[in-house]
Protein backbone atom coordinates (compact mmCIF):
# COMPACT_ATOMS: atom_id res chain seq x y z
CA UNK A 1 0.00 0.00 0.00
CA UNK A 2 1.58 3.29 -1.09
CA UNK A 3 1.38 6.48 0.96
CA UNK A 4 -1.49 7.97 -1.05
CA UNK A 5 -3.59 4.88 -0.41
CA UNK A 6 -2.80 5.07 3.32
CA UNK A 7 -3.76 8.73 3.36
CA UNK A 8 -7.07 7.93 1.68
CA UNK A 9 -7.66 5.13 4.20
CA UNK A 10 -7.16 7.68 7.00
CA UNK A 11 -10.08 9.66 5.59
CA UNK A 12 -8.25 12.53 3.88
CA UNK A 13 -9.08 13.45 0.30
CA UNK A 14 -6.14 13.97 -2.03
CA UNK A 15 -6.73 16.44 -4.87
CA UNK A 16 -4.37 17.36 -7.68
CA UNK A 17 -3.44 21.04 -7.89
CA UNK A 18 -3.14 21.04 -11.65
CA UNK A 19 -5.01 20.53 -14.89
CA UNK A 20 -3.83 20.52 -18.49
CA UNK A 21 -5.32 19.13 -21.65
CA UNK A 22 -2.27 16.88 -21.86
CA UNK A 23 -3.10 15.31 -18.49
CA UNK A 24 -6.55 14.50 -19.82
CA UNK A 25 -5.61 13.39 -23.35
CA UNK A 26 -2.77 11.14 -22.20
CA UNK A 27 -4.85 9.35 -19.59
CA UNK A 28 -2.50 10.54 -16.85
CA UNK A 29 -5.26 12.00 -14.71
CA UNK A 30 -7.24 8.77 -14.98
CA UNK A 31 -4.11 6.87 -13.90
CA UNK A 32 -3.63 9.14 -10.89
CA UNK A 33 -7.22 8.39 -9.88
CA UNK A 34 -6.62 4.65 -10.15
CA UNK A 35 -3.10 4.43 -8.74
CA UNK A 36 -2.85 7.32 -6.27
CA UNK A 37 -6.41 7.64 -4.92
CA UNK A 38 -6.77 11.16 -6.32
CA UNK A 39 -10.41 12.17 -5.83
CA UNK A 40 -10.54 15.75 -7.12
CA UNK A 41 -8.53 18.66 -8.51
CA UNK A 42 -8.18 22.40 -8.36
CA UNK A 43 -7.17 25.01 -10.91
CA UNK A 44 -6.20 28.67 -10.83
CA UNK A 45 -5.18 31.37 -13.33
CA UNK A 46 -1.47 30.56 -13.00
CA UNK A 47 -2.08 26.87 -13.76
CA UNK A 48 -4.09 27.71 -16.88
CA UNK A 49 -1.66 30.40 -18.00
CA UNK A 50 1.14 27.85 -17.98
CA UNK A 51 -0.99 25.10 -19.53
CA UNK A 52 -2.31 27.15 -22.44
CA UNK A 53 0.79 29.21 -23.07
CA UNK A 54 3.22 26.33 -22.66
CA UNK A 55 1.86 23.86 -25.20
CA UNK A 56 0.04 23.50 -28.51
CA UNK A 57 -2.62 21.21 -27.00
CA UNK A 58 -5.19 24.01 -27.07
CA UNK A 59 -4.35 25.39 -30.51
CA UNK A 60 -7.11 23.66 -32.45
CA UNK A 61 -9.75 24.72 -29.93
CA UNK A 62 -8.41 28.29 -29.87
CA UNK A 63 -8.44 28.50 -33.67
CA UNK A 64 -12.00 27.21 -33.84
CA UNK A 65 -13.40 29.41 -31.07
CA UNK A 66 -11.53 32.52 -32.20
CA UNK A 67 -12.67 31.92 -35.76
CA UNK A 68 -16.24 32.08 -34.46
CA UNK A 69 -15.60 35.39 -32.75
CA UNK A 70 -14.71 34.30 -29.20
CA UNK A 71 -12.06 36.39 -27.46
CA UNK A 72 -10.76 37.49 -24.08
CA UNK A 73 -12.35 36.02 -20.97
CA UNK A 74 -15.09 34.31 -22.95
CA UNK A 75 -12.51 32.42 -25.00
CA UNK A 76 -10.54 31.44 -21.91
CA UNK A 77 -13.53 30.21 -19.94
CA UNK A 78 -14.61 28.13 -22.92
CA UNK A 79 -11.24 26.35 -22.91
CA UNK A 80 -11.11 25.99 -19.13
CA UNK A 81 -14.64 24.69 -18.82
CA UNK A 82 -14.00 22.09 -21.54
CA UNK A 83 -11.07 20.74 -19.50
CA UNK A 84 -12.90 20.88 -16.19
CA UNK A 85 -16.00 19.16 -17.57
CA UNK A 86 -13.84 16.26 -18.69
CA UNK A 87 -12.12 16.10 -15.31
CA UNK A 88 -15.44 16.39 -13.48
CA UNK A 89 -16.77 13.44 -15.45
CA UNK A 90 -13.76 11.35 -14.41
CA UNK A 91 -14.54 12.14 -10.77
CA UNK A 92 -18.30 11.56 -11.05
CA UNK A 93 -18.11 7.97 -9.69
CA UNK A 94 -16.38 9.29 -6.55
CA UNK A 95 -18.88 12.13 -6.31
CA UNK A 96 -21.77 9.67 -6.51
CA UNK A 97 -20.22 7.16 -4.09
CA UNK A 98 -19.61 9.86 -1.45
CA UNK A 99 -23.03 11.47 -1.99
CA UNK A 100 -21.44 14.70 -3.17
CA UNK A 101 -18.83 15.08 -0.45
CA UNK A 102 -15.85 14.31 -2.71
CA UNK A 103 -15.04 14.13 -6.41
CA UNK A 104 -14.90 17.88 -7.13
CA UNK A 105 -13.07 20.14 -9.58
CA UNK A 106 -12.68 23.92 -9.20
CA UNK A 107 -12.86 26.89 -11.55
CA UNK A 108 -11.66 30.31 -10.40
CA UNK A 109 -13.44 33.57 -11.10
CA UNK A 110 -11.56 36.31 -12.88
CA UNK A 111 -9.00 37.58 -10.32
CA UNK A 112 -9.95 41.09 -11.40
CA UNK A 113 -13.13 40.58 -9.39
CA UNK A 114 -11.31 39.98 -6.09
CA UNK A 115 -12.53 43.36 -4.81
CA UNK A 116 -15.88 43.37 -6.66
CA UNK A 117 -18.67 41.77 -4.63
CA UNK A 118 -21.51 42.22 -7.10
CA UNK A 119 -19.39 41.14 -10.06
CA UNK A 120 -18.23 38.02 -8.20
CA UNK A 121 -21.80 37.00 -7.35
CA UNK A 122 -22.92 37.46 -10.95
CA UNK A 123 -19.99 35.61 -12.50
CA UNK A 124 -20.15 32.73 -9.99
CA UNK A 125 -23.75 32.04 -10.98
CA UNK A 126 -23.05 32.38 -14.70
CA UNK A 127 -19.95 30.15 -14.73
CA UNK A 128 -21.53 27.39 -12.67
CA UNK A 129 -24.55 27.30 -14.98
CA UNK A 130 -22.30 27.38 -18.05
CA UNK A 131 -20.18 24.47 -16.82
CA UNK A 132 -23.22 22.30 -16.27
CA UNK A 133 -21.59 19.88 -13.85
CA UNK A 134 -22.86 19.25 -10.30
CA UNK A 135 -19.33 18.51 -9.03
CA UNK A 136 -17.74 21.81 -10.08
CA UNK A 137 -16.82 24.43 -7.48
CA UNK A 138 -16.53 28.10 -8.27
CA UNK A 139 -13.53 29.63 -6.49
CA UNK A 140 -14.07 32.96 -4.76
CA UNK A 141 -11.24 34.53 -2.74
CA UNK A 142 -11.82 35.15 0.95
CA UNK A 143 -11.03 38.84 0.62
CA UNK A 144 -13.17 41.38 2.50
CA UNK A 145 -15.17 41.94 -0.70
CA UNK A 146 -15.28 38.23 -1.44
CA UNK A 147 -16.88 37.26 1.89
CA UNK A 148 -20.35 38.68 1.11
CA UNK A 149 -20.12 37.18 -2.39
CA UNK A 150 -19.51 33.78 -0.78
CA UNK A 151 -22.59 34.12 1.42
CA UNK A 152 -24.82 35.19 -1.47
CA UNK A 153 -23.50 32.44 -3.75
CA UNK A 154 -24.10 29.76 -1.11
CA UNK A 155 -27.61 31.12 -0.55
CA UNK A 156 -28.16 30.90 -4.32
CA UNK A 157 -27.06 27.26 -4.28
CA UNK A 158 -23.68 27.67 -6.02
CA UNK A 159 -20.95 25.34 -4.62
CA UNK A 160 -18.00 27.46 -3.53
CA UNK A 161 -14.31 26.81 -2.98
CA UNK A 162 -13.13 29.73 -0.84
CA UNK A 163 -9.58 30.45 -1.93
CA UNK A 164 -6.71 32.66 -0.75
CA UNK A 165 -7.24 32.07 2.97
CA UNK A 166 -4.10 32.45 5.05
CA UNK A 167 -5.08 32.80 8.71
CA UNK A 168 -7.55 31.51 11.25
CA UNK A 169 -9.29 34.89 11.25
CA UNK A 170 -9.70 34.76 7.48
CA UNK A 171 -10.93 31.17 7.73
CA UNK A 172 -13.49 32.13 10.39
CA UNK A 173 -14.81 34.92 8.14
CA UNK A 174 -15.23 32.43 5.28
CA UNK A 175 -16.89 29.88 7.57
CA UNK A 176 -19.25 32.53 8.91
CA UNK A 177 -20.24 33.47 5.34
CA UNK A 178 -20.94 29.83 4.57
CA UNK A 179 -23.00 29.29 7.72
CA UNK A 180 -25.03 32.47 7.12
CA UNK A 181 -25.76 31.36 3.57
CA UNK A 182 -26.97 27.96 4.79
CA UNK A 183 -29.03 29.50 7.60
CA UNK A 184 -30.75 31.72 5.08
CA UNK A 185 -31.51 28.71 2.89
CA UNK A 186 -33.04 26.86 5.82
CA UNK A 187 -35.13 29.91 6.74
CA UNK A 188 -36.32 30.13 3.13
CA UNK A 189 -37.26 26.45 3.03
CA UNK A 190 -34.49 25.54 0.59
CA UNK A 191 -32.25 22.46 0.55
CA UNK A 192 -29.36 23.13 2.98
CA UNK A 193 -26.99 20.78 1.12
CA UNK A 194 -24.75 23.27 -0.71
CA UNK A 195 -21.17 22.05 -0.70
CA UNK A 196 -18.18 24.26 0.08
CA UNK A 197 -14.53 23.99 1.01
CA UNK A 198 -12.26 26.54 2.69
CA UNK A 199 -8.75 26.57 1.21
CA UNK A 200 -5.98 27.58 3.60
CA UNK A 201 -2.62 28.28 1.94
CA UNK A 202 0.33 26.77 3.80
CA UNK A 203 3.80 26.97 2.26
CA UNK A 204 3.67 30.68 1.42
CA UNK A 205 3.88 31.44 5.14
CA UNK A 206 7.28 29.81 5.41
CA UNK A 207 8.54 31.44 2.23
CA UNK A 208 7.51 34.83 3.62
CA UNK A 209 9.48 34.45 6.88
CA UNK A 210 12.46 32.41 5.72
CA UNK A 211 14.83 35.36 6.08
CA UNK A 212 13.41 36.71 9.35
CA UNK A 213 12.47 33.64 11.44
CA UNK A 214 15.05 32.08 13.78
CA UNK A 215 16.57 28.84 12.43
CA UNK A 216 14.70 26.77 15.03
CA UNK A 217 11.39 28.02 13.60
CA UNK A 218 12.21 27.36 9.95
CA UNK A 219 9.28 25.81 8.03
CA UNK A 220 7.05 25.71 11.12
CA UNK A 221 4.75 28.69 10.62
CA UNK A 222 2.52 27.28 7.87
CA UNK A 223 1.83 24.09 9.80
CA UNK A 224 1.13 26.01 13.02
CA UNK A 225 -1.37 28.27 11.28
CA UNK A 226 -3.06 25.21 9.75
CA UNK A 227 -3.33 23.52 13.15
CA UNK A 228 -4.80 26.66 14.70
CA UNK A 229 -7.37 26.92 11.89
CA UNK A 230 -8.19 23.23 12.29
CA UNK A 231 -9.04 23.86 15.93
CA UNK A 232 -11.39 26.66 14.89
CA UNK A 233 -13.01 24.33 12.35
CA UNK A 234 -13.58 21.60 14.93
CA UNK A 235 -14.98 24.14 17.40
CA UNK A 236 -17.46 25.33 14.79
CA UNK A 237 -18.66 21.78 14.09
CA UNK A 238 -19.17 21.21 17.83
CA UNK A 239 -21.17 24.42 18.27
CA UNK A 240 -24.92 24.43 18.89
CA UNK A 241 -25.32 26.73 15.91
CA UNK A 242 -23.80 24.21 13.53
CA UNK A 243 -25.49 21.22 15.15
CA UNK A 244 -28.85 22.83 14.43
CA UNK A 245 -27.95 23.16 10.74
CA UNK A 246 -26.55 19.62 10.62
CA UNK A 247 -29.83 18.33 12.02
CA UNK A 248 -31.58 20.12 9.15
CA UNK A 249 -29.36 18.26 6.67
CA UNK A 250 -26.48 20.69 6.11
CA UNK A 251 -22.98 19.36 5.47
CA UNK A 252 -19.76 20.90 6.83
CA UNK A 253 -17.62 23.27 4.80
CA UNK A 254 -14.52 21.08 4.67
CA UNK A 255 -11.02 22.36 5.35
CA UNK A 256 -8.64 22.17 2.40
CA UNK A 257 -4.87 22.52 2.66
CA UNK A 258 -3.57 24.42 -0.38
CA UNK A 259 -0.04 25.34 -1.45
CA UNK A 260 1.42 22.20 0.11
CA UNK A 261 4.39 21.79 -2.18
CA UNK A 262 7.63 22.32 -0.22
CA UNK A 263 9.48 25.44 -1.34
CA UNK A 264 12.62 24.98 0.79
CA UNK A 265 15.05 22.58 -0.95
CA UNK A 266 16.56 21.74 2.45
CA UNK A 267 13.21 20.49 3.80
CA UNK A 268 11.54 17.13 3.07
CA UNK A 269 9.59 17.34 -0.18
CA UNK A 270 6.52 15.85 1.53
CA UNK A 271 6.77 18.03 4.65
CA UNK A 272 3.32 19.59 4.57
CA UNK A 273 1.42 16.57 3.29
CA UNK A 274 2.91 14.38 6.02
CA UNK A 275 2.20 16.92 8.76
CA UNK A 276 -1.37 17.72 7.74
CA UNK A 277 -2.64 14.19 7.16
CA UNK A 278 -5.94 13.58 8.87
CA UNK A 279 -9.55 12.55 8.38
CA UNK A 280 -12.34 14.78 7.07
CA UNK A 281 -9.96 17.19 5.34
CA UNK A 282 -8.52 17.70 1.86
CA UNK A 283 -4.97 18.18 0.64
CA UNK A 284 -4.55 19.60 -2.83
CA UNK A 285 -1.00 19.15 -4.06
CA UNK A 286 1.13 19.82 -7.16
CA UNK A 287 1.91 16.91 -9.45
CA UNK A 288 5.56 16.80 -8.38
CA UNK A 289 4.54 16.54 -4.72
CA UNK A 290 1.94 13.89 -5.50
CA UNK A 291 4.56 11.67 -7.13
CA UNK A 292 7.02 12.25 -4.27
CA UNK A 293 4.40 11.48 -1.64
CA UNK A 294 3.29 8.31 -3.41
CA UNK A 295 6.92 7.19 -3.47
CA UNK A 296 8.09 7.97 0.07
CA UNK A 297 5.47 9.95 1.99
CA UNK A 298 4.97 9.26 5.68
CA UNK A 299 1.51 10.52 6.67
CA UNK A 300 1.21 11.55 10.29
CA UNK A 301 -1.28 10.17 12.82
CA UNK A 302 -3.92 12.85 12.31
CA UNK A 303 -4.84 16.43 13.05
CA UNK A 304 -5.39 17.19 16.77
CA UNK A 305 -8.77 18.79 17.44
CA UNK A 306 -7.16 21.11 20.01
CA UNK A 307 -4.57 22.41 17.54
CA UNK A 308 -1.66 20.61 19.18
CA UNK A 309 1.26 22.96 19.82
CA UNK A 310 0.03 25.62 17.38
CA UNK A 311 -0.46 28.36 19.98
CA UNK A 312 2.97 27.78 21.50
CA UNK A 313 4.67 27.90 18.09
CA UNK A 314 2.79 31.04 17.07
CA UNK A 315 3.81 32.66 20.35
CA UNK A 316 7.44 31.95 19.48
CA UNK A 317 6.99 33.70 16.13
CA UNK A 318 5.40 36.66 17.91
CA UNK A 319 8.40 36.88 20.25
CA UNK A 320 10.61 36.85 17.15
CA UNK A 321 8.83 39.99 15.96
CA UNK A 322 6.59 38.41 13.33
CA UNK A 323 3.06 39.85 13.24
CA UNK A 324 1.01 36.93 11.93
CA UNK A 325 -2.19 38.93 11.40
CA UNK A 326 -0.43 41.64 9.40
CA UNK A 327 1.44 39.01 7.40
CA UNK A 328 -1.81 37.16 6.63
CA UNK A 329 -3.33 40.33 5.18
CA UNK A 330 -0.21 40.90 3.10
CA UNK A 331 -0.13 37.33 1.82
CA UNK A 332 -3.78 37.48 0.80
CA UNK A 333 -3.24 40.77 -1.00
CA UNK A 334 -0.11 39.49 -2.74
CA UNK A 335 -1.87 36.26 -3.69
CA UNK A 336 -4.70 38.17 -5.33
CA UNK A 337 -2.20 40.40 -7.14
CA UNK A 338 -0.21 37.39 -8.38
CA UNK A 339 -3.34 35.73 -9.78
CA UNK A 340 -4.34 39.01 -11.44
CA UNK A 341 -0.89 39.24 -13.05
CA UNK A 342 -1.18 35.67 -14.33
CA UNK A 343 -4.67 36.48 -15.59
CA UNK A 344 -3.44 39.47 -17.60
CA UNK A 345 -0.57 37.44 -18.99
CA UNK A 346 -2.95 34.61 -19.85
CA UNK A 347 -5.36 36.88 -21.74
CA UNK A 348 -2.54 38.67 -23.56
CA UNK A 349 -0.97 35.38 -24.60
CA UNK A 350 -4.35 34.02 -25.66
CA UNK A 351 -5.03 37.09 -27.79
CA UNK A 352 -1.67 36.77 -29.54
CA UNK A 353 -2.03 33.05 -30.09
CA UNK A 354 -5.58 33.47 -31.41
CA UNK A 355 -4.48 36.03 -33.96
CA UNK A 356 -1.59 33.90 -35.16
CA UNK A 357 -3.66 30.73 -35.43
CA UNK A 358 -6.55 32.37 -37.25
CA UNK A 359 -4.16 34.01 -39.72
CA UNK A 360 -2.31 30.73 -40.27
CA UNK A 361 -5.60 28.94 -40.90
CA UNK A 362 -6.66 31.54 -43.44
CA UNK A 363 -3.42 31.46 -45.40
Amino acid sequence: MNATTRLHAQGQSLWLDNITRGLLDSGTLARYIDEFSVTGLTSNPTIFEQAIGGSDAYDAAIRSAAGQGASGEDLFFGLAIDDLRRAADLFRPVHAATKGVDGWVSLELSPLLANDTAGSIRMATELHARAGRPNLFIKIPGTPEGIPAIEESIFAGVPINVTLLFSTAQYRAAAEAYVRGIERRVAAGRDPKVTSVASLFISRWDVAVKDSAPPALRNRLGIAVAMQAWRAYRELLASARWQKLAAAGARPQRMLWASTGTKDPAAPDTLYVDALAGPDSIDTIPEKTLLAFADHGKPGPGLPDDGGDAEAVLAEFARAGIDVDALAARLQREGAEAFAKSWQKLLQGLAGKSERLVKAGAS
